[in-house]
């Protein structure tokens, strides 16, 4: 596994009332190197990360891109042994035939995943599970303490400062899984499914997935595409994210900070528990 972070010399300039106070010392910055990806012995995409939960954040991509169904759409996945920062993932037979020609229609520069995608309805289709409009039900108050439980367990970003984080939660166990960092936000998503399909866990109905950013198109997606029913971001999300959120059957909340939040799409999971609120109903199907 490759280093998270790295010290580096810095300069610290400190104003005060009529002049600046210069300090030198070492700094902890996080790590960015390349990550290669190769499935069935060819290049799938090149991606920017931190190092560190390789096989994860390649097996996570898979899912976001409809490639990988279930941990069974998967034969071996292996840190390759003849070059650094490579992944080699073979495939099941059943799912070769969703890769072909993949590798052609993802960027090679970044971290963004569906970030070209022409729109809801071109990358919608590749979820394979259909959310059921059920559970699991979410308090307020529970929800709103997702995210410095999250920052709680970020080792990494304790130390730099300049990391994104993903977080998946058991409802009914109120568990805290899996906790990733990247310096990427789409990768710390990726390498938390990632994380769930080693174990052989996916798809991940009762869950929350919780992000340390805002609540992108993409990121939405990845849940989707995961089965996750519930997604809790710290920053507000686009405007594509809440309609996909909205068509696939997602609740989406978004500015949970302090004591409040603000619930865009699936208000009907969240069941009001401060006295004098009132319940929202909960619809008889799934939005269109």
């Amino acid at each position: 596994m490759g280093q998270h972070s790295a010290r580096r010399r810095v300069t610290r300039y400190t104003l005060g009332h009529d002049s600046a106070h210069v300090s030198r010392r070492e700094d902890q910055l996080t790590v960015e190197e390349p990550l290669e990806v190769r499935v069935d012995g060819r290049v799938l995409t090149v991606t920017m990360r931190t190092p560190g939960h390789d096989l994860e954040l390649a097996l996570g991509l898979l899912v976001a891109e409809g490639v990988v169904h279930h941990p069974h759409d998967v034969r071996t996945a292996r840190l390759c042994a003849t070059a650094d920062n490579t992944v080699e993932v073979t495939l099941a037979e059943a799912a070769r035939p969703r890769a072909v020609g993949l590798a052609r229609a993802l960027p090679t520069t970044s971290a963004c995943g569906l970030c070209g995608a022409d729109s809801i309805d071109a990358v919608r289709t590749r979820s394979a599970h259909a959310l059921s409009d059920d559970g699991p039900d979410l308090d307020p108050a529970w929800l709103l303490g997702l995210p410095d439980r999250m920052r709680a367990a970020q080792v990494v970003f304790a130390r730099t400062g300049s990391l994104h984080a993903a977080a998946l939660v058991d409802v009914e166990r109120d568990e805290l899984l899996v906790v990733r960092e990247d310096v990427g936000r789409h990768n710390a998503v990726d390498k938390v499914v990632g994380w769930a399909v080693q174990r052989g866990r996916l798809p991940l109905p009762g869950t929350v997935l919780v992000v340390s950013g805002r609540a992108g198109f993409e990121l939405v997606q990845k849940a989707s595409t995961a089965g996750i029913p519930a997604m809790v971001a710290v920053s507000a999300p686009s405007t594509l994210a809440v309609d996909l959120a909205v068509e696939a059957g997602i609740t989406l909340a978004g500015f949970a900070r302090g004591d409040s939040m603000v619930v865009y799409a699936g208000e009907h999971r969240v069941r009001a528990a401060a006295p004098g609120a009132t319940a929202v109903p909960r619809p008889t199907a799934v939005p269109a």
